[in-house]
């Protein structure tokens, strides 16, 4: 069983780096029946079922796939937002409105995002949404999410909590990435469930 995030409890940057080097060790093939099965597992989700806002994001490289579920989620004539970055890592969001409403957007130095091309709604569209998806590269027993660093879904969090709204919060990881602990600052906060390739585990009112 996988040492990651267990007693001696290292550090966020080093778990980080630990769980890409693992994910970057995935084939093409693994990514893509991943993403087929997390898609069925997360259109079970009741939350996803009767919400007519979805706050999502385009997976890229060998993040766990979103795009078969974001096409899902349109087929029931869901409403889906995507994050573009803005160049203080804050998210302004836009409509999904199928693959040809993305295109490839170079920041800096990091890996292209996918992002919506239309019109820009604005920071605060992610508060109309009853689901947000939140990317992440771990998730442990109490539903304490690792992100990447970048702070933009803390942002997303914390302006959640100011419009005092509560949509379902929901990471989606690979089997692997649930474990038993991760290291969590006072700013943190718990995710209500994790959708994985083989099921879904929830935790806790946050």
């Amino acid at each position: 069983m996988s040492q990651i995030g267990r007693p001696a409890e290292p550090d966020k940057r080093t778990l980080r780096r630990e769980f890409l080097a693992v994910r970057n060790r995935l084939t093409a093939d693994d990514v893509r029946e991943a993403a087929v099965a997390l898609a069925g597992r997360a259109l079970e989700l009741p939350e996803l079922a009767r919400a007519r806002t979805v706050a999502a994001y385009v997976s890229v490289g060998s993040e766990p796939g979103t795009l078969a579920l974001l096409d899902a989620l349109r087929a029931r004539s869901v409403h889906v937002l995507l994050p573009a970055l803005l160049p203080d890592n804050d998210l302004d969001w836009g409509a999904y409105t199928g693959e040809d409403s993305l295109a490839p957007v170079q920041h800096g130095g990091r890996m292209a995002l996918f992002e919506p091309i239309g019109q820009r709604l604005g920071p605060d569209a992610v508060t109309t949404a009853d689901v947000v998806l939140l990317p992440g590269l771990a998730v442990d027993a109490r539903g304490m999410r690792l992100g990447r660093g970048g702070g933009s879904y803390d942002r997303v969090l914390a302006r959640l909590e100011r419009a005092d709204v509560h949509p379902a919060l929901v990471v989606l990881l690979y089997d692997a990435e649930v474990v038993e602990r991760v290291p969590a600052e006072a700013h943190d906060r718990p995710v209500h469930a994790v959708v994985t390739p083989s099921g879904v585990r929830r935790f806790r009112a946050a």
